[in-house]
């Protein structure tokens, strides 16, 4: 679900850290039947927000895990701004989320494997801030490979 936290080090981790931390969340969406994409928000290298897809059990189609990262890190912070925060997320985020990213003004944006079909790189070159920085690919067999195994198993069944 979401829920906002602190790590509680000054230890400057990597972005590799902080993707096994959204892929952590992404294995709780799996467990719960839903598509496995999880998110983290950090500012100062702290974790202020976590949060996985919650479409299936809240039946709502913007309950993307960004969408909830973003309510959670702004009720952390208590500005709708997050220019200070780096968002990190394992699957590249789709045109509603990028557009949510775009107005919270978040100034990074991580993300694990490539969305080919519905990822705002594909479909909108200007969705994001001009001031947000985007770094894909970080951790991406992981991120993948969870999501591949998530519709291989629901096929099957």
């Amino acid at each position: 679900m979401i829920n906002a936290l602190n790590m509680g080090s000054e230890e400057i981790f990597s972005d590799a850290h902080f993707m096994k931390e959204a892929l952590r969340e992404a294995q709780k969406a799996a467990d719960a039947d839903e598509v496995p994409i999880g998110c983290v928000i950090v500012q100062n290298n702290r974790i202020i927000a976590r949060a996985h897809n919650l479409t299936e059990t809240l039946n709502d189609a913007t309950a993307h895990a960004e969408m909830q990262a973003i309510t959670a890190a702004s009720n952390h912070t208590g500005s709708k701004y997050l220019t200070d925060c780096t968002l990190f997320v394992t699957l590249e985020p789709c045109l509603m989320c990028a557009g949510a990213i775009r107005w919270a003004q978040i100034r990074r944006i991580v993300f694990g494997a490539y969305d080919k079909k519905y990822g705002f790189g594909r479909m909108a070159t200007e969705t994001t801030h001009p001031k947000s920085a985007i770094t894909g690919g970080v951790l991406q067999d992981e991120c993948s490979a969870l999501l591949t195994d998530f519709f291989k198993t629901k096929r099957i069944n």
